[in-house]
């Protein structure tokens, strides 16, 4: 008996952590891989779900152990495609005129591209600093302008498609 809710639990943490990447694959553009990912998917939904749903008036201890699967599979799915990055991210950065040029200089000399727009903070002229990257580079590029000690307001966006620029090809 301990088996079946086994795999019950299991199958079910596969499955979703399968739809949890289908989902990102195909909202990055990934159309190929999302559908792939989707086959499989619904090869382990069909055969979990008659394991779920045969004798569960019986055994509701089945839906307990469908019910811990969905959860476990929902933070499996999304530590694997943290670790993946799958996908592309804009880093801006706010600093003062004169750290903006000297951290644009630094990223630079990493192979890193980036655009310096000139900005009006409340109390001085700034410089934005513009980076499109890959997600797999997101520690990277964080850490070394961390490693700068540069003062500046940093934030990460997703982004969905890029043409063209330094570093990116797509």
């Amino acid at each position: 008996m301990l088996m079946i809710y086994l795999f019950i639990f299991f199958a079910k943490i596969i499955e979703v952590s399968f739809m949890t990447l289908r989902v990102v694959f195909i909202t990055k553009g990934e159309k190929v891989y999302g559908s792939i990912i989707g086959f499989f998917e619904v090869v382990i939904w069909l055969g979990l779900i008659g394991s779920v749903l045969d004798g569960i008036q019986d055994d509701p201890l089945r839906m307990i152990a469908y019910s811990l699967g969905f959860a476990c599979g929902n933070y499996v799915g999304s530590f694997i495609e943290e670790k993946l990055a799958i996908g592309l991210m804009t880093i801006n950065i706010i600093a003062t005129e004169d750290n903006g040029r000297k951290l644009a200089n630094i990223l630079r000399n990493k192979k890193i591209g980036v655009t310096v727009v000139d900005a009006e903070g409340i109390e001085k002229s700034r410089n934005l600093l513009i980076i499109h990257a890959k997600r797999r580079r997101k520690s990277e590029i964080l850490k070394l302008i961390d490693d700068t000690n540069i003062p500046a307001v940093i934030s990460v966006n997703d982004t969905k498609v890029i043409y063209g620029g330094y570093g990116i090809r797509k």
